[in-house]
């Protein structure tokens, strides 16, 4: 997902104070489903070690579901929901918070709006108290919103100095037209100046929703206190938000988009239609992409880019399996004079991985690295519960963690060469450059 990316209060990190949360292998993790006496449903995983518990709380749709002229207004009102609530202002709902020893996140990306709590139990209730004031009664004082406002108003001004923005922000406008990912979630200066009070209230109400919810709970709590728990923290949501966008039709024509921009080096984004989760050939490509440009040192893009030639310190492809659409990308910076040399090497390792012919320790090593990382995502109860929280969000069954590395290990040579001539596209990549480039036609 593509989250806000300015160092607001509504961006709260991880303190040390939470440092001793325990790290759970894949294995050992015992996910009960939950539905509350109100019929909220949950995912749990109790750990009574330590008195902590993790919340993790998402709403689908994201920015997504900025409506029609307010686009910023469901990430502006994101950034402001901690900024009092109830009959605390902003300094009194923060000295709350420190005062429990609690910590909240809020964050907003195009397919989801993500709430985060940590709580230890002899907090728990009046933990859950403060943060339901900020979930169902924030106030959006006006002199919060314009603090906020301003806030973003810089964010988006700097983007539009950042080359790596840029070229975002082009990438997005070439590949998704007039959906909503074919814009900043920021919004415009136009737009986000133009937002009121009013508007923070509607946008609220469009995604923060209990159709639009899901909840992952992991620490020392049972499934007999979370459904209590969840039906007054998250009962008083609205039943129903605003319907979901129709799913996006990415562009990808081939050829290279240039933006002039005064540097010595220029930024390049480049990819075409991709792959979900929900296909039955997604592992086969996530293999063949771990080999492709995933892999750090052992890719081929970095060998062939960086290693052999020098044309870049980086490069790496990536699946971006977004809720409305699919795609599969890369990225990197290169020197002007040496970027149109590292377009073309790119294509011709495209055009290389659209055979599907890999060897036999591509494969292993790929395999490998896969099925040996997935265990140590798990590191922590905050982490896990924002993994079961995703896991919900792409309608996935709790067995999957126990069966994910099965299906890596599963992938043959045949299923990568099948989803490589199916899906990589060389004629369709598409590239956009920001910088001046030279050589480039």
């Amino acid at each position: 997902m593509i989250h806000t990316r300015f160092p607001i209060a509504a961006r709260l990190v991880m303190a040390s104070l939470f440092a001793f949360v325990l790290a759970l292998p894949a294995r050992a993790i015992d996910i009960q489903q939950v539905t509350s006496p109100g019929g909220i449903k949950a995912w749990l995983v109790e750990n009574h070690d330590i008195p902590f518990t993790a919340l993790d709380i998402a709403f689908r749709g994201g920015a997504s579901l900025d409506a029609k002229g307010k686009r910023g207004a469901i990430n502006l009102m994101t950034a402001t929901l901690e900024e009092g609530a109830g009959e605390k202002n902003s300094q009194q709902f923060a000295e709350a918070e420190e005062a429990l020893a609690a910590q909240f996140g809020f964050d907003v990306g195009d397919d989801s709006l993500d709430i985060s709590a940590r709580m230890l139990t002899e907090n728990r209730d009046k933990s859950v108290d403060l943060l339901r004031e900020a979930l169902v009664n924030p106030r959006f004082d006006q002199s919060a919103i314009e603090r906020v406002r301003q806030q973003v108003l810089a964010v988006i001004a700097s983007s539009k100095q950042d080359p790596n923005d840029i070229a975002g922000e082009k990438f997005r406008e070439i590949t998704y037209g007039d959906h909503p990912y074919g814009s900043s979630l920021n919004g415009t200066t136009e737009s986000v100046k133009g937002l009121t009070r009013e508007d923070l209230f509607e946008a609220k109400d469009r995604v923060m929703t209990r159709d639009h919810m899901v909840v992952s709970a992991v620490g020392d709590i049972t499934p007999e206190e979370l459904g209590p728990m969840l039906d007054k923290l998250l009962g008083d949501l609205p039943a129903k938000g605003a319907d979901m966008p129709p799913p996006a039709d990415p562009s990808f024509k081939g050829g290279v988009t240039t933006v002039d921009f005064d540097s010595p080096q220029s930024v390049v984004m480049f990819g075409q239609k991709g792959i979900g989760l929900k296909d039955p050939d997604f592992f086969a490509a996530y293999v063949l992409n771990q080999i492709l440009g995933a892999g750090g040192f052992s890719s081929r893009l970095m060998d062939e880019v960086r290693e052999k030639r020098g044309l870049t310190y980086g490069i790496a492809s990536y699946i971006v399996d977004k809720d409305l659409a699919k795609t599969w990308q890369g990225s990197f910076a290169s020197a002007n004079e040496k970027v149109a040399e590292a377009i073309s090497v790119v294509k011709e390792q495209w055009k290389k991985a659209a055979t599907g012919k890999v060897t036999d320790k591509e494969l292993e090593d790929a395999k490998t690295y896969l099925t040996g990382a997935y265990p140590l995502r798990f590191d922590g109860n905050g982490t896990i519960a924002g993994i079961l929280t995703g896991m919900q969000l792409n309608d996935m069954a709790p067995s999957y963690i126990d069966t994910r590395n099965d299906k890596v290990n599963a992938v043959t040579k045949e299923d990568i060469q099948r989803v490589a001539k199916r899906i990589l596209n060389p004629d369709n990549l598409t590239f956009v450059v920001v910088g001046r480039p030279q050589g480039l036609n």
